[in-house]
């Protein structure tokens, strides 16, 4: 089975990036072998539709299951139309997160988003008045 991990760097040793849409790197792993492959995403560089773009890629590359820190709505509605199991909440190195999935340890079950939109995004607000201020 092919799983992928957001993750913030290109190896099995890269920790889990916490955010799906916004990783700068997914791994897909071929659960049977453990061979992977690092596939860098265009999330963090996007405007807009970060989550949807990522959703995409990995399920064109035929993966049945993303773990990942936190998945947005868009992410999660595209994945779960595409039959990909999302288990969210995911920490530690990608090897150990695999690992844990393969031992029964993670499982999906996810009914919805756990952010909301434009988590991730960089400076609050987008310069609209509602970035952080001094009191």
């Amino acid at each position: 089975m092919r799983i992928a991990v957001s993750a913030a760097g290109t190896d099995l040793n890269a920790p889990v990036d916490p955010r799906f849409g916004r990783c700068p790197y997914f791994i897909i792993v071929e659960t049977e072998t453990m061979d992977y492959e690092a596939i860098p995403n265009s999330g963090p560089s996007a405007a807009h539709g970060a989550g949807i773009q990522a959703a995409r890629l990995v399920a064109g590359r035929g993966v049945r299951v993303v773990l990942t820190g936190n998945v947005g709505p868009n992410a999660f509605g595209a994945l779960s139309s595409a039959g990909i199991e999302v288990v969210t909440g995911v920490s530690g190195s990608v090897q150990e997160a695999v690992e844990r999935y393969k031992r029964g340890e993670l499982r999906g079950g996810v009914r919805g988003p756990t952010v909301g939109s434009h988590f991730g995004g960089g400076v609050g607000g987008r310069g609209r008045g509602r970035g952080w201020r001094r009191v």
